[in-house]
């Protein structure tokens, strides 16, 4: 058994964290730490409710959606800006079946900490997530901060409510895919208990066997 951890490091240097010492050793007998973290953070979850009226949220996620194998699809193809297409994914398409997840390999973590990070991004189409609703994919998960452009709102809103209407789990801010071996993997991502929750930074990891 192989572990590819697909987490992006949590630290100050990333947007909405901020992270500092509430406890020390040497002064006060053990070491703790305050954590202040957006909801949307680094490799994060998002729930329904961050984008629909009325929307399901955090603790309403049917965890085993967030267990299970995935299909790596192999988009580094697609160019800065540039949005992924239903044509890209025809090489998978038998694989992509109801009940399915899939990961977005586009190697965007690579760009994590730069401003291209959220203003280049490749991202999806609403035409394609609309595709991906029809066959009922249940998990896409993306390398960049969202699936849809994050500096135009219109976008933003159709596209993440168009897959969270078709009941689709969105999980983005994924790192590492390129360190994958196999074309399919288990994944794990587990969101914190948030009641109420929009989203949550997670955990995530890929299994080879």
């Amino acid at each position: 058994m192989r572990i590819v951890d697909l987490s992006l490091p949590i630290t100050n240097a990333m947007r909405g964290v901020s992270i500092s010492a509430a406890r020390r050793l040497e002064t006060d007998g053990w070491n703790a730490s305050t954590l202040e973290l957006y909801s949307h953070c680094g490799t994060h979850m998002d729930a329904p409710f961050h984008f629909l009226p009325g929307g399901a949220t955090l603790e309403q996620q049917d965890l085993s959606v967030c267990v299970g194998d995935a299909v790596v699809l192999d988009l580094t193809a697609t160019p800065r800006r540039g949005q992924h297409t239903i044509e890209q994914l025809a090489p998978y398409e038998q694989q992509i079946t109801a009940g399915c997840r899939l990961l977005f390999r586009t190697d965007w973590h690579k760009e994590h900490g730069t401003e291209d990070y959220r203003n280049c991004l490749p991202r999806i189409s609403n035409r394609l997530a609309e595709w991906l609703v029809e066959r009922e994919v249940a998990m896409v998960g993306v390398e960049g901060p969202s699936v849809a452009d994050v500096n135009n709102r219109d976008e933003l809103t159709e596209v993440h409510q168009t897959l969270f209407r078709g009941g689709m789990l969105i999980v983005e801010g994924l790192a590492n895919l390129d360190q994958l071996t196999q074309a399919v993997v288990q994944f794990i991502g587990l969101p914190l208990h948030l009641p109420n929750g929009d989203g949550s930074p997670i955990r995530a990891i890929a299994i080879e066997r």
